[in-house]
């Protein structure tokens, strides 16, 4: 049930006729494991939490360094230095107590994702590595749990909702195949606009309350791409490969 103070917290969502008090309840039940606390897993992480997802996991072993900063809205000065998984669950927990967070100052490899992920309703990833994405889908679709994917370029986004453990929608290997981490193609070699990612991890949180609440269109198997020079955007659809080595294995 929900309590006066989260019915007054979140009232705003609660008045909306595709939320309502049973989806605001489906928030509170809910579980969400998202790895990265960069550019996208902080506003990601801001969004669920404010919106009141009953657990959140984060799972990310980097530390926080002054580059960071301009995109990543989570932490301050002060926190150079620190694991940011453990500051931004800190940050979570002043922003709202009702939330249960969970630090994983850990690195995700193929031998722990199943066991990091487990348990959860929907695993959002904002990861900065195609290798690390290759595990967490796959661990994904082993554990039969929703994936929302973002990617982000200096000036594109990328968000797709893949649930390759059902016979009707990819995954993301569906998608992307198997791609090799390729060196000068992070935002320390070619840049990064911090309101890029802003922008796709509101949305990437967007996705990630759809499937737990289920208002609006489904977007399993969609693709949405943004490209910020001009603001244009499109959504595609992913058709589910028949030869997917992670799917239809």
């Amino acid at each position: 049930m929900l309590t006066d103070a989260e019915l007054d917290r979140y009232q705003r969502q609660i008045i909306l006729p595709d939320v309502g008090g049973e989806g605001q309840k489906a928030l509170k039940a809910a579980s969400v494991a998202v790895v990265g606390a960069g550019g996208l897993g902080c506003p990601v992480l801001m969004y669920l939490a404010a919106a009141g997802v009953g657990r959140l996991t984060i799972i990310d072993d980097d530390r926080i360094a002054l580059s960071n900063l301009q995109r990543q809205t989570l932490f301050a000065s002060a926190d150079i230095g620190r694991a940011k998984a453990e500051v931004a669950a800190d940050r979570l927990r002043a922003l709202n107590p009702h939330v249960q967070i969970s630090a994983m100052a850990t690195r995700l490899t193929a031998g722990n994702a199943e066991t990091l992920l487990a348990g959860h309703t929907v695993v959002a990833d904002g990861c900065d590595s195609f290798h690390t994405r290759s595990i967490v889908n796959r661990a994904a679709v082993a554990l039969q749990i929703p994936l929302v994917s973002a990617a982000l370029g200096p000036f594109e986004g990328q968000l797709g909702v893949f649930a390759g453990h059902r016979p009707d929608a990819p995954c993301w290997a569906c998608f992307a195949g198997a791609p090799q981490d390729i060196p000068g193609t992070s935002c320390a070699d070619v840049g990064i606009l911090g309101a890029m990612a802003g922008i796709v991890g509101a949305a990437q949180a967007l996705e990630v309350l759809r499937l737990l609440t289920g208002f609006g269109d489904d977007r399993r198997g969609r693709l949405w791409l943004i490209e910020g020079l001009s603001m244009l955007t499109r959504s595609v659809r992913i058709a589910k490969d028949p030869g997917c080595k992670v799917c239809r294995a």
